[in-house]
């Protein structure tokens, strides 16, 4: 347990969570703090009874709790929650023969309730996860927020020192009663564990964030696969059988691109509140259409407002002049996949990668202005004075799917 801080005559706790006794108030917390305006739509997330689900595959994590005494009762509160990662990552560097790999620490799920906001509690949890981080070895810690966060950003850049380092946009297609047309021109293969890791080491550990134990995240139990799509005009491909990795680094196709996909519904269910009824039934219309007559191809709403379960993509990446279309190809081939199983399937990319343009995506469910905020910690990093936190962004990003 950490020490007992006071602000405005009220004593706060900050303490590592205790699932046999927080479990309950921690829930609570975060239904207080549903994404989404007051008195319109919500976004809420069921962590499924398992506050520290959102971290728990990392390497390394930690989730804090602040509880203060309820003047009603004299019994412990919690009024706050911070969860936080650590883990090695490349950070795009260029470095003859190898790539440069940075310790980084990951704040996620910050909540502070409603009733203790404006107290100075939110600063008190960033730097108790801050301390933890340095103590992990992390040389850099980062965050992710939306662009129309205010009170995030504030926080973070103003209070806390971070810059502004990254604009990726989270892309969201939802899943259709029919199916959607994959590019003719694809052929798409199915990777096995061995391989995928192989093809991922040799032409994807410069990209910034990418995990050094990817080999943890392809072998991990909410990983469904790993594809690779190649575009074959000449047929080769499509009438041919997968050759391996070794192969394929030797003499790649001229346009492919790869990724793999994560089951969020293992750690997390979504659910959208506050629609109206005329909303809901709009939805259902189109759903029931879609059903019926799917040759109609009806750009259907799902069930978005019971809880529902979602697939991300991560990993993505390709080389070539079509590798956008192929890209498209793997997308496709994934939400035609996540029919009966998922709802809607989302990936992150980097603001300059050439293949979000052909990712089939809903502007209304995506986010276009996510905002990935960094700093360097104490006085640990590169001793010619390169701060990756202050450095110009790469084409690509890796968006590690255990941070989602």
């Amino acid at each position: 347990m950490m020490r007992d801080e006071e602000e405005e005559g009220v004593v706060i706790i900050i303490r590592e969570y205790d699932p046999s006794r927080d479990r309950a108030g921690t829930e609570a917390v975060d239904r207080e703090c549903d994404v989404g305006p007051t008195g319109g739509m919500s976004l809420h997330a069921d962590l499924l009874g398992d506050p520290v689900a959102r971290i728990r595959h990392s390497p390394d994590y930690l989730m804090l709790v602040a509880e203060t005494t309820s003047g009603a009762t004299g019994g412990r509160i919690i009024v706050g929650i911070i969860r936080g990662t650590v883990k090695s990552v490349a950070t795009g560097k260029s470095c003859p023969g190898a790539p440069a790999v940075a310790s980084v620490g990951y704040i996620l799920g910050l909540r502070v309730a409603p009733s203790h906001r404006r107290m100075g509690l939110a600063l008190r949890m960033v730097r108790r996860m801050e301390a933890w981080f340095e103590r992990m070895g992390a040389e850099y810690a980062y965050m992710a927020t939306d662009k129309s966060n205010e009170a995030s950003l504030r926080l973070f850049t103003v209070r806390c020192g971070y810059s502004k380092f990254r604009t990726p946009s989270l892309l969201v297609h939802p899943v259709h009663a029919h199916r959607r047309r994959v590019p003719r021109r694809a052929a798409v293969f199915r990777l096995g564990a061995r391989d995928a890791e192989r093809l991922y080491d040799g032409r994807f550990a410069h990209v910034e964030f990418f995990p050094a134990d990817i080999g943890a995240v392809l072998g991990n139990q909410l990983s469904i696969g790993t594809f690779l799509a190649v575009i074959d005009d000449d047929g080769r491909w499509r009438h041919g059988e997968w050759r391996g990795a070794e192969r394929f680094l030797a003499s790649p196709p001229a346009s492919w691109a790869l990724a793999s996909l994560w089951d969020c519904g293992g750690v997390f269910r979504l659910e959208l509140r506050g629609a109206s009824r005329l909303r809901r039934a709009a939805a259902a219309a189109t759903r029931a259409l879609d059903r019926a007559a799917r040759w109609m191809r009806v750009p259907s709403v799902p069930d978005f407002f019971r809880p529902f379960s979602g697939w991300f993509v991560y990993g993505l990446g390709g080389d070539g002049p079509d590798a956008a279309v192929a890209a498209e190809a793997l997308f496709a081939t994934f939400v035609n996949m996540a029919r009966g199983r998922a709802a809607a399937v989302a990936v992150e990319v980097a603001a300059c990668d050439p293949l979000r343009r052909r990712i089939p995506h809903w502007r209304r469910l995506s986010c276009t202005e996510d905002l990935w905020c960094m700093k360097r910690l104490g006085r640990v990093g590169e001793s010619d004075g390169w701060d990756w936190a202050r450095s110009p962004p790469g084409l690509s990003i890796f968006v590690d799917p255990r941070e989602v």
